[in-house]
This record gives structure tokens, sequence and C-alpha cells, in this order.
């Protein structure tokens, strides 16, 4: 009986598309929705979470494990914490290093992170936007990753403020170039903005150090009013799905509900 119970609260996945195109790089993705357990039953609109990766989010066969936010999302909801839609994209797989980078480097040539955010934003958000129940404005509007993903959303961030209010970033590949953190000095928040900054201490040996100098350079926009940035540290975590997936709560609970 409590099984069942239990598994009421579980969120409805809906596969928008297997193949959805991306016409800014000529090519197919999988686009999933997590929805509220109860989005049928009501009509209330939700804050939205945009995040890269879908593969390792919750498939139970992933390679390298998955966040288990499907998991996640139901224990949310039965603490009442379930008033948010996750929108989960699909990485390119091969692909995946030069679609989630948002500038050349000499060892990178082929970054195009800009058309990626283009899709998302031209495309992608202005669907989701109409077929749901969302809460279309940048203070409802999060995105999120780990790793390149980190990175791909950072960048969102900070070239589209007047898009995303909120932000996940767990892990980011900072090492790929110096450019982030001249983006990070030149940002300016675009209204009230959230970020939620992650990183392990088991990572690599620059890691921790690379992700520190970012949070202290953000530290600085505290200047602006309703700046809000929080550092989470595991001492023992590595660069792996679980120890993100042990931080998405943590994140998801402070960004969309202020509880930490």
């Amino acid at each position: 009986m409590i099984r069942n119970a239990l598994k009421t609260y579980y969120p409805k996945i809906e596969i928008l598309d297997e193949e959805y195109e991306i016409s800014q790089l000529g090519r197919k993705r999988r686009i999933a929705v997590l929805l509220p357990h109860d989005y049928y039953e009501n009509d209330k609109s939700y804050p939205v979470l945009y995040l890269h990766d879908g593969q390792n989010l919750f498939d139970e066969y992933a390679p390298y494990g998955n966040w288990g936010v499907d998991k996640t999302l139901q224990k949310l909801a039965e603490q009442g914490f379930g008033d948010v839609i996750i929108v989960a994209i699909d990485h390119g797989g091969v692909l995946r290093i030069q679609e989630y980078l948002p500038y050349s480097t000499p060892r990178y040539t082929e970054a195009e992170g800009h058309l990626y955010l283009k899709f998302m934003l031209d495309d992608l958000k202005p669907m989701v936007d109409d077929r749901f129940r969302v809460l279309p404005d940048r203070e409802s509007t999060g995105i999120g990753g780990s790793s390149l993903g980190g990175l791909i959303s950072l960048y969102a961030g900070f070239e589209y403020p007047e898009i995303f209010g909120k932000q996940m970033i767990f892990s980011p590949s900072l090492w790929i170039s110096e450019e982030i953190y001249k983006r990070a000095k030149a940002f300016i928040p675009g209204g009230p903005t959230d970020i939620f900054l992650y990183a392990g201490g088991m990572e690599s040996a620059n890691h921790y150090g690379q992700v520190l100098k970012l949070e202290q350079i953000l530290q600085e926009k505290r200047k602006y009013n309703n700046f809000n940035i929080i550092f989470s540290h595991n001492p023992s975590g590595q660069h792996k799905e679980i120890h993100w997936g042990e931080q998405f709560p943590l994140a998801l609970k402070w960004l969309y509900f202020n509880k930490y």
C-alpha cells in the first residue's frame, strides 16, 4: 500500500519527440518533459528548468549512470516541492563536445554552442511555452547541466540574462578556455538571478580551484540587486553522475523553492 501511495507522486514523463529536428545543427534529438505528478489534475502554471545530457538524467541503462531525476522529483513532490517542469534535451553523442562548446579554442575548433542555444531559444522554448503551462518569464526559467553541460549553461546565462534567471551549474568544464572567466567578469544580471554552483573535491587536480575562481568572480555580482549565488562542495565528489544526482535536489529546492 505504501509503495502504491508513493508511486502517485512519480512525475509524468512525456517524450515530445524521439527525433526532434534541430535545424540549426542539421540533426535530430530526443526531447523529454517531466511534468508534476498532478499536472493534468489542475490548471496551475509552473516554472521550468532546461537540462542538458538528457540520456544521463533518468535512463536506467545510461552507460555512466544517471542522476535519478525522476525518482528525486517523486521524493520532492512528497515533501511539497513538486511544482516544477523539467525539459531534458539529449546530447549529441560523438558530437557532444562541439555542441556544448560556446567558443572555439586551439584544441577544439568546431564550436557549435551558439547554434545549440539558438535552437533552444528560437525553437524549443517557444514550443514548450506554447504546449505546456509554464511560466515563461526569466525569473521562472532555469538552465543547467554538468561538465560541458554546465559550461554551456553558464554561457547561456551570461549571454542571455534576459531569458534565464536561474542557473544550475555542476562541475563546469572551465578548463576548456580562460574565456569563460572573462565572460563571467563582464556579466551583468538581467534582473533577479540565482546561481547554484557545485564542485567535487575528487574531480581532477585543478578542477576545484577553477570553480572556486569562478565563484569568487560571481560573488562580486552581489552588488546588483537580487543576485544570489550558493557554492556547494563535496570533498569526496568525483566527476560522475551519481554525485551530480546527489546535488540535484539541493539545487532544485534552493533555486525554485528558496530552501537549502
